[in-house]
C-alpha cells in the first residue's frame, strides 16, 4: 500500500486516540455512581469508531477483495435490518432468498471483477423488473405493490449503496490516485459531517428540516456541510480533485449522506424504533452507522467517474 495510505492510517489513528482521551476526561469528571448519557453515547461512539477504522484498514491492505467482502458483509447485514421491519407474506419469502443469497453476491462479484456496465444497472433495472414478476407470480395480490416497493427500496439502500463504496477502487484515476484512498475520503467526509451537524444542530439551534421525524435542524445540516468541505479541502492530496474539488465533492457527498439518514429516520420513526438492531454495543445497528455512506456512495462514485476517471474499469 501507497505511502500516503500510512500516513492516512497515521493521522486517523492519531485523531482517534485523542478522542479516546477526551472521552475518558469527560468520564472522570462524571461522580461516582452516575452515567451522563451524552458522555457515555460519545465513548461508544469512538470505540465504534476504532472498530471501524481497524476493519476498513485490514480490508484495504488486502486489495479490492478484501474491501468487496468487507461491504459484502456489511450490506448483508443492513439488508436484514431493513427485512426485520417491513412486512412481508409467506409469498415473499423466495424474492427475499434471491436478495440475500443471489442478488446481494452477484452484485459485490460483478464489482470485484469490475464491471460497471453489470453493478451499475443490475439491480435498478434487472432485479426490479424480475423481482416484481416473481413476487407476481407468487399469486397473493394482498399489499402487492408495498411489499414489492419495500424490497426493491431496501436492495438499492443495503445493496446497490454499499456496493459502490468498493466499486471505487474499480476507477483508473490520474497519476497515483487510488480507488482505495477515495474510499477513506468518502466515509470521513460522511461521519465527520454527520458528527459536525449534530454538534452545531445543538449549539445552534434553529427549525427542524422535518420535525415529525428528525430534530435535526438547518443551522445543523449547514455546519455538516460545511465541515465536510473543510474535512475534504485537508483531505485534499488522497484525491485527483484538487483542493476546492475536494472541498465540493465532500460536501455534496455529507449533504447526501445527511439526507440520507433523514430517510432512514423516517422509516424508523413509522416503524417505532430507536435503532435499526443493536449489532454495535451503545451505536446500534450497520444503517445507524453506515446509512449516510450508503446513500452517498453511488452519486460520489459517479461524480468521480464522470469527472475524474480517465479510462476503462481497472
Amino acid at each position: 500500500m501507497s505511502s500516503d495510505f500510512a500516513a492516512l492510517a497515521l493521522a486517523v489513528a492519531g485523531l482517534l486516540l485523542v478522542l479516546t482521551l477526551i472521552a475518558q476526561a469527560l468520564r472522570a469528571r462524571v461522580p461516582p455512581g452516575r452515567r451522563v448519557p451524552g458522555v457515555e453515547a460519545f465513548a461508544a461512539r469512538v470505540r465504534g469508531w476504532w472498530a471501524m477504522a481497524v476493519l476498513l484498514a485490514l480490508a484495504l491492505l488486502l486489495g479490492r477483495a478484501g474491501v468487496v467482502l468487507l461491504f459484502a458483509f456489511a450490506s448483508f447485514a443492513a439488508l436484514r435490518e431493513v427485512a426485520t421491519y417491513t412486512a412481508k407474506a409467506r409469498e415473499d419469502h423466495a424474492t427475499l432468498a434471491l436478495a440475500f443469497f443471489a442478488v446481494l453476491p452477484l452484485q459485490f462479484l460483478f464489482v470485484g471483477m469490475g464491471w460497471p456496465g453489470l453493478f451499475t444497472i443490475f439491480i435498478p433495472v434487472y432485479v426490479f423488473l424480475g423481482l416484481s414478476v416473481l413476487s407476481a407470480l407468487r399469486g397473493s395480490p394482498a399489499r402487492f405493490l408495498a411489499r414489492v416497493a419495500e424490497t426493491q427500496w431496501a436492495l438499492v439502500t443495503c445493496v446497490y449503496g454499499a456496493s459502490h463504496v468498493p466499486a471505487l477502487m474499480t476507477l483508473s484515476l490520474p497519476g497515483s490516485n487510488e480507488g482505495a484512498l477515495l474510499i477513506a475520503f468518502l466515509i470521513l467526509a460522511v461521519q465527520g459531517g454527520e458528527v459536525a451537524d449534530g454538534l452545531a444542530g445543538r449549539r445552534w439551534r434553529s427549525r427542524p428540516i422535518a420535525p415529525a421525524l428528525s430534530p435535526r435542524n438547518w443551522h445543523g445540516a449547514a455546519g455538516g456541510v460545511s465541515a465536510a468541505a473543510v474535512i475534504g479541502a485537508l483531505l485534499s492530496w488522497l484525491t485527483p480533485f484538487g483542493v476546492l474539488g475536494s472541498a465540493l465533492m465532500a460536501a455534496v457527498a455529507a449533504a447526501a449522506g445527511l439526507a440520507g439518514t433523514l430517510v432512514l429516520a423516517a422509516i424508523k420513526r413509522e416503524r417505532g424504533v430507536r435503532d435499526w438492531s443493536h449489532l454495535i454495543p451503545g451505536q446500534g445497528g450497520i444503517l445507524d452507522q453506515l446509512g449516510g455512506v450508503f446513500f452517498a456512495a453511488p452519486l460520489f462514485y459517479h461524480l468521480t467517474h464522470f469527472g475524474w476517471a480517465v479510462g476503462g474499469p481497472q
